[in-house]
Protein backbone atom coordinates (compact mmCIF):
# COMPACT_ATOMS: atom_id res chain seq x y z
CA UNK A 1 0.00 0.00 0.00
CA UNK A 2 1.51 3.28 -1.17
CA UNK A 3 1.65 6.38 1.29
CA UNK A 4 1.26 9.74 -0.15
CA UNK A 5 3.99 12.24 0.97
CA UNK A 6 2.69 14.99 -0.74
CA UNK A 7 0.45 17.70 0.23
CA UNK A 8 -3.23 18.96 -0.24
CA UNK A 9 -4.85 21.95 -1.27
CA UNK A 10 -5.15 24.36 1.62
CA UNK A 11 -9.24 24.07 2.69
CA UNK A 12 -11.18 23.96 5.61
CA UNK A 13 -9.82 21.64 8.51
CA UNK A 14 -13.82 20.23 8.67
CA UNK A 15 -14.08 19.64 4.68
CA UNK A 16 -10.27 18.46 4.84
CA UNK A 17 -11.11 15.89 7.56
CA UNK A 18 -14.30 15.04 5.92
CA UNK A 19 -12.55 14.03 2.54
CA UNK A 20 -9.68 12.17 4.81
CA UNK A 21 -11.65 10.23 6.70
CA UNK A 22 -13.98 9.21 3.68
CA UNK A 23 -10.47 8.01 1.82
CA UNK A 24 -9.43 6.26 4.59
CA UNK A 25 -12.84 4.20 4.63
CA UNK A 26 -13.74 3.87 1.54
CA UNK A 27 -10.41 2.84 -0.42
CA UNK A 28 -7.84 1.22 2.97
CA UNK A 29 -5.31 4.71 1.69
CA UNK A 30 -3.01 5.59 4.33
CA UNK A 31 -3.11 9.04 3.18
CA UNK A 32 -3.19 10.71 6.91
CA UNK A 33 -0.01 11.56 8.24
CA UNK A 34 0.85 14.74 6.57
CA UNK A 35 -2.28 16.24 6.55
CA UNK A 36 -3.68 15.67 9.94
CA UNK A 37 -0.34 16.97 11.12
CA UNK A 38 -2.13 20.52 10.73
CA UNK A 39 -5.39 19.47 12.50
CA UNK A 40 -3.65 18.00 15.18
CA UNK A 41 -2.04 21.22 16.03
CA UNK A 42 -5.03 23.01 15.35
CA UNK A 43 -6.96 20.99 18.17
CA UNK A 44 -4.40 20.89 20.94
CA UNK A 45 -4.68 24.91 20.39
CA UNK A 46 -8.28 24.92 20.73
CA UNK A 47 -8.45 22.47 23.34
CA UNK A 48 -5.82 24.86 25.73
CA UNK A 49 -9.26 27.11 25.97
CA UNK A 50 -10.49 27.28 29.92
CA UNK A 51 -14.12 27.54 28.72
CA UNK A 52 -14.33 24.40 27.05
CA UNK A 53 -17.59 22.29 27.61
CA UNK A 54 -16.96 19.62 30.61
CA UNK A 55 -16.85 16.56 28.51
CA UNK A 56 -16.29 12.22 29.68
CA UNK A 57 -15.15 9.50 27.95
CA UNK A 58 -16.61 6.11 28.92
CA UNK A 59 -16.33 2.50 28.14
CA UNK A 60 -18.34 -0.36 27.41
CA UNK A 61 -18.69 -3.74 29.55
CA UNK A 62 -19.27 -7.51 29.07
CA UNK A 63 -21.97 -8.25 26.58
CA UNK A 64 -20.59 -6.28 23.26
CA UNK A 65 -18.24 -8.32 21.96
CA UNK A 66 -19.08 -10.07 18.29
CA UNK A 67 -17.15 -11.73 16.13
CA UNK A 68 -15.14 -9.60 13.05
CA UNK A 69 -15.55 -6.56 15.37
CA UNK A 70 -12.00 -5.90 14.61
CA UNK A 71 -12.24 -5.82 10.97
CA UNK A 72 -13.55 -2.42 9.90
CA UNK A 73 -10.65 -1.28 12.34
CA UNK A 74 -8.11 -2.96 10.49
CA UNK A 75 -9.39 -2.63 7.01
CA UNK A 76 -9.89 1.31 7.39
CA UNK A 77 -6.34 1.77 9.18
CA UNK A 78 -4.02 -1.34 8.32
CA UNK A 79 -1.03 -0.09 9.16
CA UNK A 80 -1.76 1.49 12.98
CA UNK A 81 -4.41 -1.28 13.29
CA UNK A 82 -1.81 -4.42 12.98
CA UNK A 83 0.57 -3.59 14.71
CA UNK A 84 -2.14 -3.17 17.58
CA UNK A 85 -3.17 -6.23 17.23
CA UNK A 86 0.05 -7.76 17.02
CA UNK A 87 1.05 -6.21 20.36
CA UNK A 88 -2.15 -7.35 21.83
CA UNK A 89 -1.51 -10.93 21.10
CA UNK A 90 2.20 -10.83 22.30
CA UNK A 91 1.08 -9.38 25.66
CA UNK A 92 -1.77 -12.28 25.56
CA UNK A 93 0.47 -14.93 24.52
CA UNK A 94 -1.80 -16.38 22.34
CA UNK A 95 -3.78 -15.22 18.90
CA UNK A 96 -6.63 -13.73 20.72
CA UNK A 97 -6.97 -11.44 17.30
CA UNK A 98 -7.50 -14.86 15.56
CA UNK A 99 -10.40 -15.87 18.15
CA UNK A 100 -11.82 -11.91 17.88
CA UNK A 101 -11.83 -12.40 13.95
CA UNK A 102 -13.31 -16.05 12.82
CA UNK A 103 -14.89 -17.04 16.65
CA UNK A 104 -16.88 -19.34 16.68
CA UNK A 105 -19.24 -16.90 18.82
CA UNK A 106 -19.14 -19.26 21.83
CA UNK A 107 -15.45 -18.79 21.76
CA UNK A 108 -15.28 -15.56 22.15
CA UNK A 109 -18.04 -14.85 24.20
CA UNK A 110 -16.35 -17.03 26.95
CA UNK A 111 -15.17 -14.87 29.74
CA UNK A 112 -11.53 -15.69 29.60
CA UNK A 113 -11.70 -14.41 25.98
CA UNK A 114 -14.71 -11.72 25.80
CA UNK A 115 -13.20 -9.97 28.48
CA UNK A 116 -9.78 -9.10 26.86
CA UNK A 117 -11.28 -8.76 23.69
CA UNK A 118 -13.61 -5.96 24.81
CA UNK A 119 -11.11 -3.98 26.53
CA UNK A 120 -7.81 -4.57 24.23
CA UNK A 121 -10.59 -3.51 21.26
CA UNK A 122 -11.75 -0.28 23.14
CA UNK A 123 -8.19 0.87 23.97
CA UNK A 124 -6.90 -0.31 19.89
CA UNK A 125 -9.98 2.67 18.92
CA UNK A 126 -8.51 5.21 21.27
CA UNK A 127 -4.98 4.26 19.85
CA UNK A 128 -6.24 4.82 16.33
CA UNK A 129 -7.68 8.14 17.32
CA UNK A 130 -4.63 9.31 19.03
CA UNK A 131 -1.98 8.23 16.42
CA UNK A 132 -4.19 9.24 13.31
CA UNK A 133 -6.42 11.50 14.19
CA UNK A 134 -4.15 13.96 17.06
CA UNK A 135 -6.89 13.23 19.65
CA UNK A 136 -5.33 13.97 22.80
CA UNK A 137 -8.08 12.55 25.69
CA UNK A 138 -5.96 14.93 28.36
CA UNK A 139 -6.35 17.96 26.12
CA UNK A 140 -9.81 17.37 25.02
CA UNK A 141 -11.65 14.96 28.37
CA UNK A 142 -11.99 16.40 31.69
CA UNK A 143 -12.95 12.49 33.34
CA UNK A 144 -13.26 8.73 32.57
CA UNK A 145 -15.60 6.04 33.80
CA UNK A 146 -16.11 2.60 32.06
CA UNK A 147 -19.39 0.16 32.76
CA UNK A 148 -18.34 -2.85 34.73
CA UNK A 149 -15.76 -4.55 32.83
CA UNK A 150 -15.09 -1.08 30.96
CA UNK A 151 -13.43 0.51 34.32
CA UNK A 152 -10.00 -1.78 33.02
CA UNK A 153 -10.08 0.91 29.65
CA UNK A 154 -10.99 3.65 31.61
CA UNK A 155 -8.25 3.55 34.32
CA UNK A 156 -5.72 2.87 30.78
CA UNK A 157 -7.30 6.23 29.34
CA UNK A 158 -6.98 8.14 32.39
CA UNK A 159 -3.38 7.31 32.96
CA UNK A 160 -3.61 4.45 36.42
CA UNK A 161 -2.40 1.77 34.59
CA UNK A 162 -0.78 0.43 31.42
CA UNK A 163 -2.06 -0.99 28.55
CA UNK A 164 0.21 -4.48 29.39
CA UNK A 165 -0.44 -4.46 32.92
CA UNK A 166 -4.64 -3.84 32.32
CA UNK A 167 -4.67 -6.70 30.03
CA UNK A 168 -2.69 -8.71 31.98
CA UNK A 169 -5.27 -8.44 34.88
CA UNK A 170 -8.55 -8.70 33.18
CA UNK A 171 -7.13 -11.42 31.35
CA UNK A 172 -6.31 -13.08 34.90
CA UNK A 173 -9.28 -11.93 36.73
CA UNK A 174 -11.53 -13.20 33.61
CA UNK A 175 -9.67 -16.79 34.34
CA UNK A 176 -10.93 -16.81 37.82
CA UNK A 177 -14.36 -15.78 37.26
CA UNK A 178 -14.97 -17.85 34.52
CA UNK A 179 -13.60 -20.70 36.99
CA UNK A 180 -15.68 -19.77 40.36
CA UNK A 181 -18.74 -20.43 37.59
CA UNK A 182 -17.46 -23.60 36.65
CA UNK A 183 -17.19 -24.51 40.04
CA UNK A 184 -20.57 -23.49 41.24
CA UNK A 185 -21.94 -25.88 38.78
CA UNK A 186 -19.95 -28.83 39.35
CA UNK A 187 -20.30 -28.37 43.27
CA UNK A 188 -23.75 -27.45 43.44
CA UNK A 189 -25.62 -28.10 39.66
CA UNK A 190 -27.82 -25.40 38.27
CA UNK A 191 -27.33 -22.53 35.95
CA UNK A 192 -25.43 -19.11 36.33
CA UNK A 193 -25.77 -15.73 34.68
CA UNK A 194 -27.15 -12.62 34.30
CA UNK A 195 -30.63 -11.19 33.77
CA UNK A 196 -31.32 -7.44 32.52
CA UNK A 197 -35.06 -6.28 34.00
CA UNK A 198 -36.32 -3.29 32.50
CA UNK A 199 -39.21 -1.14 34.25
CA UNK A 200 -41.00 2.02 34.05
CA UNK A 201 -38.98 4.69 35.51
CA UNK A 202 -41.17 5.66 38.19
CA UNK A 203 -41.48 1.39 38.97
CA UNK A 204 -36.89 1.10 39.73
CA UNK A 205 -37.09 2.05 43.33
CA UNK A 206 -40.17 0.31 44.56
CA UNK A 207 -38.58 -3.30 41.82
CA UNK A 208 -35.45 -2.82 43.94
CA UNK A 209 -36.95 -2.57 47.12
CA UNK A 210 -39.22 -5.47 46.02
CA UNK A 211 -35.82 -7.30 45.32
CA UNK A 212 -34.03 -6.39 48.32
CA UNK A 213 -37.40 -7.85 50.75
CA UNK A 214 -37.70 -11.11 48.78
CA UNK A 215 -33.46 -11.42 48.87
CA UNK A 216 -33.62 -10.54 52.17
CA UNK A 217 -30.33 -8.98 51.99
CA UNK A 218 -28.59 -5.83 49.91
CA UNK A 219 -25.21 -6.32 48.89
CA UNK A 220 -22.62 -8.50 49.19
CA UNK A 221 -20.66 -6.05 51.89
CA UNK A 222 -23.42 -5.45 54.21
CA UNK A 223 -21.54 -8.26 56.79
CA UNK A 224 -25.14 -8.60 59.24
CA UNK A 225 -27.37 -9.11 55.77
CA UNK A 226 -24.96 -11.08 53.63
CA UNK A 227 -25.54 -12.73 49.84
CA UNK A 228 -22.43 -14.38 50.88
CA UNK A 229 -23.90 -16.78 53.54
CA UNK A 230 -26.47 -17.92 50.96
CA UNK A 231 -25.58 -21.49 49.08
CA UNK A 232 -24.50 -20.79 45.45
CA UNK A 233 -27.72 -22.20 44.09
CA UNK A 234 -29.90 -19.50 45.89
CA UNK A 235 -27.32 -16.30 45.46
CA UNK A 236 -28.56 -13.45 43.34
CA UNK A 237 -27.69 -10.26 43.39
CA UNK A 238 -28.80 -6.52 41.66
CA UNK A 239 -25.39 -6.37 39.41
CA UNK A 240 -26.03 -3.45 37.69
CA UNK A 241 -27.97 -0.65 38.36
CA UNK A 242 -27.75 1.06 34.72
CA UNK A 243 -30.29 3.80 34.26
CA UNK A 244 -33.74 5.28 35.34
CA UNK A 245 -35.55 2.09 34.10
CA UNK A 246 -32.93 -0.91 34.02
CA UNK A 247 -30.93 -3.61 36.36
CA UNK A 248 -29.40 -6.48 36.27
CA UNK A 249 -29.58 -9.51 38.49
CA UNK A 250 -26.54 -12.20 38.58
CA UNK A 251 -26.72 -15.51 40.43
CA UNK A 252 -28.48 -18.63 39.37
CA UNK A 253 -30.85 -18.44 37.07
CA UNK A 254 -33.29 -20.63 38.33
CA UNK A 255 -33.40 -18.48 41.53
CA UNK A 256 -33.80 -15.69 39.45
CA UNK A 257 -36.79 -16.72 37.91
CA UNK A 258 -38.27 -17.58 41.13
CA UNK A 259 -38.05 -14.08 42.24
CA UNK A 260 -40.04 -12.62 39.08
CA UNK A 261 -42.70 -14.79 39.80
CA UNK A 262 -42.93 -13.44 43.58
CA UNK A 263 -42.38 -9.68 42.93
CA UNK A 264 -44.94 -10.19 39.96
CA UNK A 265 -47.53 -11.89 41.85
CA UNK A 266 -46.93 -9.82 45.29
CA UNK A 267 -45.24 -6.87 44.41
CA UNK A 268 -47.68 -5.62 41.54
CA UNK A 269 -44.41 -5.29 39.21
CA UNK A 270 -44.11 -6.69 35.56
CA UNK A 271 -40.64 -6.15 34.22
CA UNK A 272 -39.36 -6.95 30.79
CA UNK A 273 -36.76 -9.52 31.59
CA UNK A 274 -33.90 -10.35 28.87
CA UNK A 275 -30.94 -12.87 29.15
CA UNK A 276 -28.15 -11.21 28.54
CA UNK A 277 -25.39 -12.81 26.89
CA UNK A 278 -22.82 -13.51 30.14
CA UNK A 279 -21.94 -17.22 30.91
CA UNK A 280 -21.09 -16.23 34.51
CA UNK A 281 -22.72 -14.23 37.24
CA UNK A 282 -21.09 -11.36 37.51
CA UNK A 283 -20.56 -8.67 40.35
CA UNK A 284 -21.90 -11.65 42.78
CA UNK A 285 -20.80 -12.90 45.92
CA UNK A 286 -19.92 -16.27 43.87
CA UNK A 287 -17.04 -13.98 42.55
CA UNK A 288 -15.28 -13.78 45.58
CA UNK A 289 -11.97 -15.62 44.51
CA UNK A 290 -11.98 -13.09 42.07
CA UNK A 291 -11.63 -10.13 44.17
CA UNK A 292 -9.07 -12.04 46.10
CA UNK A 293 -7.29 -12.64 43.06
CA UNK A 294 -7.70 -8.76 42.50
CA UNK A 295 -6.18 -7.36 45.51
CA UNK A 296 -3.06 -9.53 45.43
CA UNK A 297 -2.08 -8.74 41.26
CA UNK A 298 -3.07 -5.00 42.63
CA UNK A 299 -0.72 -5.04 45.15
CA UNK A 300 2.58 -6.47 42.75
CA UNK A 301 4.63 -4.46 40.40
CA UNK A 302 4.44 -3.42 36.63
CA UNK A 303 4.96 -5.62 33.92
CA UNK A 304 6.11 -3.05 31.31
CA UNK A 305 9.18 -3.42 30.62
CA UNK A 306 11.57 -0.82 32.35
CA UNK A 307 8.79 -0.14 35.13
CA UNK A 308 9.45 -3.70 36.40
CA UNK A 309 10.25 -2.24 39.98
CA UNK A 310 7.51 0.07 40.42
CA UNK A 311 3.94 -0.38 41.52
CA UNK A 312 1.47 -1.66 39.38
CA UNK A 313 -0.96 1.61 40.37
CA UNK A 314 -0.14 4.94 39.40
CA UNK A 315 -1.76 8.00 41.41
CA UNK A 316 -3.29 10.41 40.39
CA UNK A 317 -3.88 9.99 36.86
CA UNK A 318 -3.85 12.19 33.62
CA UNK A 319 -7.70 12.92 34.55
CA UNK A 320 -10.21 11.82 37.18
CA UNK A 321 -11.78 8.21 36.87
CA UNK A 322 -15.33 7.25 38.27
CA UNK A 323 -15.73 4.07 40.61
CA UNK A 324 -18.70 1.59 39.42
CA UNK A 325 -18.36 1.12 43.63
CA UNK A 326 -18.83 4.49 44.67
CA UNK A 327 -19.93 5.94 41.50
CA UNK A 328 -17.18 8.81 42.38
CA UNK A 329 -13.69 9.85 41.24
CA UNK A 330 -11.09 7.64 43.03
CA UNK A 331 -9.37 9.40 45.91
CA UNK A 332 -6.02 7.83 46.20
CA UNK A 333 -3.93 5.03 45.56
CA UNK A 334 -5.36 2.53 48.01
CA UNK A 335 -9.22 3.68 47.15
CA UNK A 336 -8.36 2.46 43.50
CA UNK A 337 -6.93 -0.89 44.39
CA UNK A 338 -10.09 -1.43 47.28
CA UNK A 339 -12.58 -0.61 44.84
CA UNK A 340 -11.46 -1.79 41.84
CA UNK A 341 -11.17 -5.32 43.45
CA UNK A 342 -14.46 -5.01 44.77
CA UNK A 343 -16.35 -4.19 41.49
CA UNK A 344 -16.01 -8.02 41.29
CA UNK A 345 -18.58 -8.66 44.04
CA UNK A 346 -20.97 -5.72 44.37
CA UNK A 347 -22.99 -3.72 42.21
CA UNK A 348 -22.61 -0.95 39.88
CA UNK A 349 -23.78 1.98 40.14
CA UNK A 350 -23.78 3.25 36.66
CA UNK A 351 -26.86 5.00 37.23
CA UNK A 352 -25.49 6.81 39.84
CA UNK A 353 -22.25 7.87 38.31
CA UNK A 354 -23.95 9.43 35.80
CA UNK A 355 -26.49 11.56 37.22
CA UNK A 356 -23.23 12.95 39.68
CA UNK A 357 -21.77 13.83 36.20
CA UNK A 358 -24.14 15.24 34.13
CA UNK A 359 -26.09 16.83 37.59
CA UNK A 360 -23.18 18.01 40.04
CA UNK A 361 -20.20 17.86 37.72
CA UNK A 362 -22.60 19.69 34.73
CA UNK A 363 -20.42 17.29 32.65
CA UNK A 364 -22.22 17.95 28.78
CA UNK A 365 -20.18 16.02 25.94
CA UNK A 366 -20.18 12.01 26.61
CA UNK A 367 -17.89 10.08 24.26
CA UNK A 368 -18.34 6.47 24.23
CA UNK A 369 -15.55 4.77 22.93
CA UNK A 370 -15.53 1.03 21.70
CA UNK A 371 -17.47 -1.75 20.32
CA UNK A 372 -21.44 -1.87 20.51
CA UNK A 373 -24.25 0.76 21.48
CA UNK A 374 -24.75 0.04 24.65
CA UNK A 375 -23.07 2.42 26.64
CA UNK A 376 -24.07 5.09 24.67
CA UNK A 377 -27.72 4.07 24.63
CA UNK A 378 -27.44 4.03 27.92
CA UNK A 379 -25.63 7.45 28.80
CA UNK A 380 -28.16 9.25 26.29
CA UNK A 381 -31.16 7.70 28.12
CA UNK A 382 -30.49 9.56 31.05
CA UNK A 383 -28.62 12.85 29.99
CA UNK A 384 -30.68 12.98 27.01
CA UNK A 385 -33.54 15.44 26.19
CA UNK A 386 -36.38 14.94 23.92
CA UNK A 387 -36.32 11.20 23.78
CA UNK A 388 -32.90 12.14 21.76
CA UNK A 389 -29.06 12.13 23.04
CA UNK A 390 -29.12 15.93 22.01
CA UNK A 391 -27.87 17.72 25.23
CA UNK A 392 -27.72 21.45 26.37
CA UNK A 393 -24.53 22.98 25.00
CA UNK A 394 -22.96 19.35 24.06
CA UNK A 395 -24.56 15.37 22.86
CA UNK A 396 -23.47 11.93 23.34
CA UNK A 397 -21.71 10.64 20.62
CA UNK A 398 -20.16 6.53 20.43
CA UNK A 399 -17.00 5.51 18.12
CA UNK A 400 -17.48 1.88 17.37
CA UNK A 401 -16.97 1.76 13.55
CA UNK A 402 -14.11 4.03 11.58
CA UNK A 403 -17.50 5.51 9.53
CA UNK A 404 -18.48 7.49 13.46
CA UNK A 405 -15.38 9.43 13.28
CA UNK A 406 -16.03 12.27 11.20
CA UNK A 407 -19.28 12.88 13.33
CA UNK A 408 -17.91 12.40 16.66
CA UNK A 409 -14.76 14.62 15.97
CA UNK A 410 -17.03 17.27 14.06
CA UNK A 411 -19.70 17.24 16.59
CA UNK A 412 -16.17 18.00 19.25
CA UNK A 413 -15.20 20.68 17.64
CA UNK A 414 -18.47 22.28 17.29
CA UNK A 415 -19.51 22.05 20.85
CA UNK A 416 -15.67 23.04 22.19
CA UNK A 417 -16.65 26.18 23.87
CA UNK A 418 -20.33 25.64 24.83
CA UNK A 419 -20.67 25.94 28.73
CA UNK A 420 -23.53 25.52 30.42
CA UNK A 421 -22.99 26.30 34.52
CA UNK A 422 -26.68 26.37 35.10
Amino acid sequence: MKHLSTGFPKVSSTSLRTSLVKDTINTNCCRRRTPYFGLRQQRRHASSNSSRTRTALFFPGQGVQKVGMLTPWLEAFPSTAKSLVEEIDHLLGFKLSKIIEEGPNSTLTATENAQPAIMASSILILRILEQEFGFKPSDRVDIVLGHSLGEFAALVAGGYVHFEDSLYLVRRRAEVMADCSRRACAEHGGEYGMVALVTEPDHLIPLIEAIHDFLGHHSAGSKSESAEDVPPIQQVLIANINSKNQIVLSGNIERIKTLLTHVRQFGGHDPRAVRLKSDSPFHSPLMIPAKQAMQRMLEGKSRVKGRENEDLITFPGIMPCVSNVSARPFTSKDDLKDLWARSCVETVRWWDSIKYLDQELKIRRWIGIGPGKVGRNLVGKEVGMRGSDLVKGGGVWGISDPKEIEEVLKALDETENLRDDE
